[in-house]
C-alpha cells in the first residue's frame, strides 16, 4: 500500500472521527457555502458567456448610446432611437436583484418629478421569465418603460453591464455622458441637478 493512499485513508478516518465532536458540521457547512458560491459564479459566468468588465463599459461613456429594440412586458417594441431629442436615463436591473428593487421607488419619484420635461427612464430587465417582469410590475407599478433583455444582447454585448444595477445618463444627442454602477437615490436633489443640466 503507497503512502499516498495511507495518507488519504487516514485523512478520511480523521473527517469521520471529527464528526462525532461536532467539528466535521462546522467544516461541512463552510465547503457547501464555498461550494455554493462558486455554482453561483459559474451560472453569471455562463450566462453571460464572456464575463464583461467594468473596462469595458467605462469606454462608452462620451460615446453615442449603442441603439437597440427590446420588446415590454406587454409584447411592444420600444427603439432607444426614438428617444432622440430627449435625456434618457437607462437602468438595468432584474426582479431578484435586491438593490435593484431598492431603488425602484426612487425611481418612479424621479420619472414623475421630471414628467412634463423632456426626459425618459427606460428599464432594461435582464429576467429570463417576462411573466417575472410582469408579476413584479403588478406588486411595484412603474411610471417608467420597463423592456426586457432575456437574451442577454443589449445588456451583455451593447452596454457590457457586469453587475447590477447599472444606469447609463444619456444626453438630447443620444451621448452616454455618465454610468452609475449600484443602486442611486435617484431622486435627491444633486441627482436631479444633473439631470436638468442637460435638459
Amino acid at each position: 500500500m503507497s503512502e499516498s493512499f495511507k495518507d488519504s485513508r487516514q485523512s478520511t478516518v480523521s473527517s469521520m472521527q471529527s464528526k462525532k465532536n461536532g467539528r466535521f458540521f462546522l467544516g461541512d457547512y463552510r465547503l457547501f457555502s464555498i461550494l455554493l458560491l462558486t455554482a453561483y459564479c459559474l451560472l453569471i459566468t455562463s450566462a453571460f458567456a464572456d464575463p464583461p468588465s467594468p473596462f469595458a463599459g467605462e469606454k462608452l461613456i462620451d460615446r453615442q448610446a449603442p441603439a437597440f429594440e427590446l420588446k415590454d412586458i406587454d409584447g411592444s417594441t420600444v427603439s432607444l432611437s426614438s428617444y432622440k431629442g430627449t435625456v434618457v436615463l437607462l437602468n438595468f436591473w432584474a426582479t431578484w436583484c435586491p438593490s435593484c428593487r431598492e431603488e425602484f421607488p426612487s425611481l418612479n419619484k424621479l420619472s414623475r418629478q421630471l414628467k412634463n420635461k423632456k426626459f425618459s427612464v427606460i428599464a432594461v430587465s435582464i429576467d429570463r421569465s417576462v411573466s417575472d417582469v410582469r408579476d413584479f410590475m403588478k406588486k411595484y407599478p412603474s411610471g417608467f418603460t420597463v423592456v426586457v433583455d432575456h437574451s442577454l444582447s443589449v445588456s451583455k454585448t451593447l452596454y457590457k453591464v457586469f453587475v447590477l444595477p447599472t444606469s447609463f445618463l444619456i444626453d438630447k444627442k443620444g451621448v452616454i455622458v455618465e454610468k452609475y454602477y449600484g443602486e442611486e437615490d435617484w431622486a435627491g436633489p444633486a441627482m436631479v441637478r444633473k439631470i436638468e443640466s442637460l435638459l
